[in-house]
């Protein structure tokens, strides 16, 4: 038993010697992790005051080496989401879509993130005169870190009316020399509560444990206590 507790002990010391720097949510979550590298790991929360007319926010979502990876949420300092953004490598990458402060849809988005250790991708070469026939392949370099890719569309705020739609092939206009435009299927939606009813997508789209949890403990405060992994002096 005694072992046990030794290893146990050892095993909770290795988790927190990973971060230099954290900060401690209400229920004990280990959030914004800088490791002994200086690199962001972790879910994070980070908030974003308001300056010089620009609206202040607050997202949280994970770091990877220091790289977003996964999907975000934005939400206006009144509480209310105002983005979803997914990102690869630490750029955009899929589908990602904007409100406006009222909650009412802008636009939506569609990226590639560009892997930095192997920037080529094999494309489909399609007929001039028969866009669906694919004709061959091609190894492109794709220059970037992320570049449009699949369907982009834009709403009036006021109406919900659909204003304008874009179609991008690796960051050209769609059908350009011969390029057909992303599948939908390509790009993974992120917002999977679209049909559900308004009462319900609302309840779904409420902050985060993590971000109550992080607001509730820093409520007043100025600065926020950063709380040092290290043991020694």
């Amino acid at each position: 038993m005694r072992f046990i507790l030794i290893l146990l002990l050892l095993v909770s010391f290795n988790v927190n010697a990973q971060c230099k720097e954290y900060i401690t949510g209400v229920n004990g979550d280990k959030l914004n992790c800088v490791d002994m590298n200086n690199k962001k790991q972790g879910r994070w929360v980070i908030k974003v005051d308001n300056l010089r007319g620009e609206r202040g926010y607050e997202e949280e979502g994970v770091y990877k080496n220091n790289l977003k990876e996964g999907d975000w949420r934005r939400y206006s300092l009144q509480g209310d989401l105002i983005a979803y953004e997914s990102y690869r490598w630490g750029n955009k990458d899929g589908k990602n879509v904007y409100y406006d402060h009222m909650g009412n849809l802008v636009r939506e988005e569609s990226w590639r993130a560009v892997n930095p250790d192997n920037p080529y991708d094999t494309v489909n070469v399609y007929d001039p005169n028969d866009p669906t026939m694919i004709i061959g392949k091609q190894v492109i370099k794709l220059e970037g870190f992320s570049l449009k890719h699949g369907t982009w569309k834009f709403y009036d705020s006021f109406s919900g009316n659909l204003e304008e739609t874009q179609k991008w092939f690796l960051d050209k206009p769609a059908n350009e020399a011969g390029n057909a435009a992303a599948s939908d299927e390509e790009l993974m939606p992120i917002d999977p509560l679209r049909n559900i009813s308004d009462t319900s997508r609302k309840n779904a789209l409420a902050k985060p444990q993590a971000i109550l949890d992080y607001e509730k403990k820093n409520s007043g405060k100025k600065k926020i206590k950063v709380r040092d992994g290290r043991t020694g002096n």
